[in-house]
């Protein structure tokens, strides 16, 4: 489910980077699959070279994105403060509300992510959960500014409208403004977060994909690494993300990618509620409440998607029998 959530999550991610791409060009959205291919081709090439250069490439994006996304709230601010769009809130149906609530839990799933590197960092046990609760914090203030000031200044017909048409939603929420440098620096900013998410996908991905090989859950030849990195487990993946993206349509990505993130998450919870009292970090009482919530969102998305779901959560029970027969381990002989 990690895989096919992930997996899902970056094509979703490339596409979005095209859309962008393409918007910021003047070019039609007939690119937008190959661009997007294009780009999952370079970026799977570029983690298969190693951790290192993947980190250096990923710092310069991360800080475009968040200086873009700085300018987009200090621009709009103004505008923001005087318009006041937002008018009264709508009634919503609560199936709409739950299914966006379903939809919207993909955005803050990223986190997790850096635990899939425990084994490149330095003392995992107290780096990782620091540096998940910082990203947090800060990832979630930036999704609060952004979308007070996006709100604010075009209302929720304005955003919506921006939003419906998959292409560049920030960037002409940002043409309101009255600034011509601001939807250009918005456009660019959402390339490099396309990018990062992309390239962070990919580099999670692989590792997952790594471990799982090397405890004979998946063929054991995609344990290999090549000075140092799971070359062979980096191009499955990217292989895997390139064909996603034929389907071309972020909607179904996202929602597909919606619907497994909740199931593999709803798993943590529950291996989660089985560890020992010594192992623990949190009351049972968290894991039982997120393993609730995330089974209970998980079929407010489209039947269609979810049935899909099921059906591959079929196929990776009926894999993993097949997995232990055919790649047991063979027991060391004895001198």
């Amino acid at each position: 489910m990690f895989l096919c959530a992930k997996s899902a999550s970056a094509a979703t991610a490339a596409l979005g980077f095209a859309g962008y791409a393409l918007a910021l060009l003047g070019a039609g959205p007939t690119a937008k699959i190959a661009l997007a291919f294009a780009l999952v081709v370079a970026f799977t090439a570029l983690t298969a070279g190693g951790l290192s250069r993947s980190n250096r490439t990923n710092a310069v994006i991360v800080a475009i994105t968040l200086l873009s996304l700085l300018a987009f709230i200090i621009s709009g601010l103004p505008m923001a403060l005087t318009q006041h769009n937002t008018g009264p809130i709508p009634p919503v149906p609560l199936g709409s509300l739950l299914e966006a609530t379903a939809l919207m839990f993909v955005a803050y799933t990223g986190y997790g992510r850096i635990a899939t590197l425990g084994e490149e960092v330095i003392e995992p046990r107290r780096t990782i959960p620091r540096a998940i609760i910082l990203t947090l914090a800060i990832s979630g203030a930036l999704y609060l500014g952004v979308t007070a000031v996006a709100l604010s200044a075009v209302g929720y017909a304005g955003l919506a409208a921006a939003t419906g048409n998959e292409v560049a939603p920030l960037a002409i929420v940002a043409e309101s403004f009255g600034t011509k440098a601001i939807p250009l620096i918005v456009s660019i900013g959402a390339l490099t977060a396309m990018a990062s998410v992309l390239l962070n996908l990919i580099l999670g991905l692989s590792r997952v994909l790594f471990a799982m090989a090397r405890n004979r859950d998946m063929p054991p030849a995609l344990a290999h690494t090549h000075d140092g990195s799971p070359r062979r487990a980096v191009l499955v993946m990217g292989a895997l993300i390139a064909g996603l993206v034929l389907i071309g349509s972020v909607k179904t990505t996202w929602t597909f990618s919606a619907f497994t993130v909740l199931v593999y998450y709803a798993i943590t919870n529950l291996a989660a509620l089985r560890l020992p009292p010594e192992h623990r970090r949190f009351p049972r009482i968290v894991p039982a409440l997120g393993l609730t919530a995330c089974l209970g969102l998980a079929f407010w998305v489209e039947p269609t998607v979810w049935g899909i779901g099921l059906g591959l959560i079929a196929v990776g029970l009926v894999w993993q029998q097949v997995a232990r027969r055919l790649f047991r381990r063979v027991p060391t002989a004895s001198p």
